[in-house]
């Protein structure tokens, strides 16, 4: 395991302004009866496939950090996709992890990737596992940032207090920041920080998830954390060379978890952020880019 020194992060204007990922157009592609809507920036790689990042319930495209996506794009192209029914992209959400899986192999297919690394933040996390083991061919490299094994322990159901947050009809800047931070003085203030550089982007702004994505992404986050040990035997199965983070205290996926994928995926590696929860990677989008660049190879 890698502790992450206790560094912080400020909110540089790079990222954020008219030649980062903050202003790559939306683009759709035909997925079946579907289209899926997605953002596609970053030079080709002679060497790197394309990376791609599976979002959490209830994210659209423009909740990924533009720091983070810079620092990412920096060497490679990056992908960033709305599954079936969520954001811009149409059709019914799923509501069953596996199907999301059949849906974003579906969509690499349509944008003609043959080999993709993956990105899998908190119930994207449990899509990327999940097209891992379905799609061993596509996926060359796994990221998993703040998610759970399938049927893992501590995981089902939510606390009171993540499922008000996590589920109100509407929510708020104040439920973000203290559903995905750790509650003190900076990592209070990071968050806010995060959340005026996903602001940014004033053209082009993607359409916000409803509540029908809400209650079927729900559904499947539930079924996913039944508590079944058998079914941590699938994480054997995962050969591909992986990156597990999180922050020391998560809260909706349980720090816990990040542990277990890591002692049950052969050979993965793990870094627990400080004073961080489960938006780490909203709080050190610079540094944790940095780790993942290094961890995937440039």
């Amino acid at each position: 395991m890698t502790t992450t020194p206790d560094l912080r992060e400020t909110a540089p204007a790079d990222g954020t302004g008219p030649t980062g990922a903050a202003a790559a157009p939306t683009r759709t592609v035909r997925v079946g009866e579907d289209t899926f809507a997605y953002r596609r920036f970053g030079e080709p790689s002679a060497t790197l496939p394309p990376l791609l990042l599976l979002q959490h319930f209830r994210g659209n495209l423009d909740f990924w950090d533009p720091i983070l996506l810079d620092v990412l794009a920096a060497d490679r192209e990056v992908v960033t996709v709305d599954q079936r029914g969520v954001g811009a992209s149409t059709g019914t959400t799923r509501d069953d992890v596996a199907a999301t899986a059949t849906d974003t192999a579906a969509f690499a297919a349509a944008l003609g990737l043959r080999h993709v690394d993956v990105l899998g933040f908190s119930l994207g996390g449990h899509v990327a596992q999940d097209l891992a083991l379905r799609h061993p061919r596509l996926v060359r490299r796994l990221v998993l940032g703040g998610t759970a094994p399938q049927g893992a322990p501590n995981l089902h159901p939510w606390s009171e207090d993540v499922f008000a947050l996590a589920t109100a009809d509407v929510t708020t800047g104040e439920d973000f920041v203290a559903l995905f931070f750790s509650g003190s003085t900076e990592s209070t203030r990071l968050g806010w920080e995060h959340l005026a550089r996903t602001a940014a982007r004033r053209q082009d702004r993607d359409v916000p998830t409803d509540l029908a994505t809400r209650d079927a992404q729900y559904t499947a986050l539930m079924a996913w954390g039944v508590p079944e040990s058998a079914k941590l035997e699938r994480l054997s199965a995962i050969r591909q060379p992986t990156l597990v983070a999180n922050g020391d205290d998560d809260t909706m996926m349980d720090t816990r978890n990040s542990h277990l994928l890591a002692e049950r995926i052969p050979g993965a590696q793990l870094r627990i952020y400080p004073d961080a929860g489960h938006g780490f990677l909203d709080q050190y989008p610079r540094l944790f880019g940095e780790h993942v660049r290094a961890f995937l190879g440039r």
